[in-house]
Parts: structure tokens; C-alpha cells; sequence
């Protein structure tokens, strides 16, 4: 009987111990970000939250989709406007860090994105609705470059720069 549990618990234990290691990206990795967006795309400040997930087609590249809002005010003295932006876009990165790196837990990714902006305004006067000017709605294209540190093997942080929904996006990131 002992020995027999002995048994159980040593394959329990390496049933929990063979979950994937820290581990660059690799085809089939699920990856989910989720974080804040900080400045806006066409120059204005601002802040939002943002959230993508990609799939791996291959060892180098995933593909998927994003979604972000991001508001900031505009005005002078007496005066304030607000901008509201909503991106939905697909996205692809190209994972480039397991060329040269030897540090499982980070993840070196760059591509581009495509999809839809929708633009919105409103001022001090109570006009609201869709904008139509230079930062109207229409056709959003972007690229981004990004870093994810895994503190887990299934979760950690992650940050991007670039022209996308905002200069620059930080949060947290889960692979699965």
C-alpha cells in the first residue's frame, strides 16, 4: 500500500512538473496581452486599455486580432475637447529573439497591424458624435515592436512601442 502511494505521488508530482517550461515562443502557443495604452496615436496624450491575442502558425510568426480604446482631452483656456478612439485590427508579429538569445522567459516579437478605427468627439457645448476630420474614422494601419518577460511559465508582462492604438502599451501576459 505505501509503495503504491509512493508511486501515485512521484507521478503527480512529475505530471505537475512536466508543464511546459519557461519557453520561448514556439507554434501552437496561445498568447493573450492585456494592459494600459499611454499617449495617442495622432499626438495627443491620453490613456486606454487594450487587449490582443495571437495564435502560432510557425515558429516564428503568429497572427490575431486587438482591440483598443484610448480618450484624451484638447483645449485651451475655457475651452476642452475630448477624443475617443475604438481599434479593432488583426495583427501578426514575427518572433525574432530565439535568433540570438539564449533567456527562455523573453519573447522579442515586431509586425504590423490591420483594421478599423472608429473616431469619436465631444466638447464643453454638448455636441458629441462622429468626428469628421483628420482624426476621423476609416482604415488604421500600424506596426508595433514588443517584449514579454514570463515570470511563470504561463504568465508575465509584456510592452510595446510603435505606431499602433497608442506609442506605447504595458500590461500582463499569458501564454497557453
Amino acid at each position: 500500500m505505501k509503495k503504491t502511494l509512493f508511486m501515485l505521488v512521484v507521478a503527480a508530482l512529475f505530471s505537475a512538473a512536466s508543464e511546459k517550461a519557461f519557453a520561448q515562443f514556439e507554434k501552437g502557443d496561445k498568447l493573450l496581452n492585456a494592459g494600459i495604452n499611454l499617449g495617442g496615436t495622432y499626438g495627443g496624450g491620453g490613456v486606454g486599455v487594450g487587449a490582443s491575442f495571437e495564435g502560432g502558425i510557425h515558429d516564428f510568426i503568429s497572427v490575431g486580432g486587438q482591440a483598443d480604446f484610448t480618450t484624451w482631452n484638447y483645449g485651451y483656456v475655457g475651452y476642452k475637447w475630448r477624443y475617443n478612439f475604438f481599434t479593432i485590427a488583426a495583427r501578426g508579429s514575427y518572433h525574432y529573439g530565439k535568433h540570438f538569445l539564449k533567456l527562455d522567459n523573453l519573447d522579442l516579437y515586431a509586425g504590423p497591424s490591420l483594421g478599423y478605427r472608429v473616431s469619436s468627439f465631444s466638447d464643453p457645448d454638448g455636441w458629441s458624435g462622429v468626428y469628421d476630420d483628420g482624426y476621423g474614422s476609416g482604415v488604421f494601419f500600424g506596426v508595433f515592436a514588443g517584449a514579454r518577460y514570463y515570470f511563470k511559465p504561463n504568465m508575465g508582462v509584456f510592452a510595446e512601442v510603435g505606431y499602433n492604438a497608442s506609442p506605447l502599451k504595458a500590461g500582463i501576459a499569458f501564454k497557453f
